[in-house]
């Protein structure tokens, strides 16, 4: 058995079509770890990019280095929220969307949201990511 499935329980209701590119629910147990809206900007609040893509691989990345600061890696979300600006440019772009997901956090894929909304706090960005994890106790 491998961690993930030792801290976690995927919840799938018999008889429905499994979901693609997300969960539909995940029991958890261990420490909750809650991040804060992030963006596609560096470190150093600086943006690289203005396309869309290059703002959900940075935006992805700065999720886990945070999620490193507490000992927790991608595998440990059990939760996205993802809020877009521009939900057909998103969505036109579904593939390039899951290979730049895929690089950063490779084929873990928790329970998930996606919400088009009027405009961000940073003017330059077009992506906001929180994140909910769950890391295992120590034994």
């Amino acid at each position: 058995m491998t961690t993930q499935q030792a801290l976690f329980k995927f919840l799938q209701p018999e008889g429905w079509k499994p979901a693609s590119g997300y969960a539909n629910g995940i029991m958890a147990e261990g420490t909750p770890i809650f991040l804060g809206g992030q963006i596609g900007w560096n470190g150093q609040q600086v943006f690289e990019s203005d396309d869309l893509i290059d703002q959900i691989k940075q935006t992805l990345e700065n999720i886990r280095e945070i999620l490193a600061t507490a000992g927790a890696k991608p595998e440990h979300v059990v939760r996205l929220t993802w809020y877009v600006v521009d939900k057909k440019d998103y969505t036109a772009r579904l593939r390039e969307v899951g290979e730049a997901y895929r690089s950063v956090f490779g084929r873990h894929f928790p329970s998930m949201t996606m919400i088009q909304v009027a405009d961000l706090v940073e003017d330059q960005a077009k992506v906001e990511i929180e994140a909910t994890a769950v890391l295992p106790r120590a034994e």
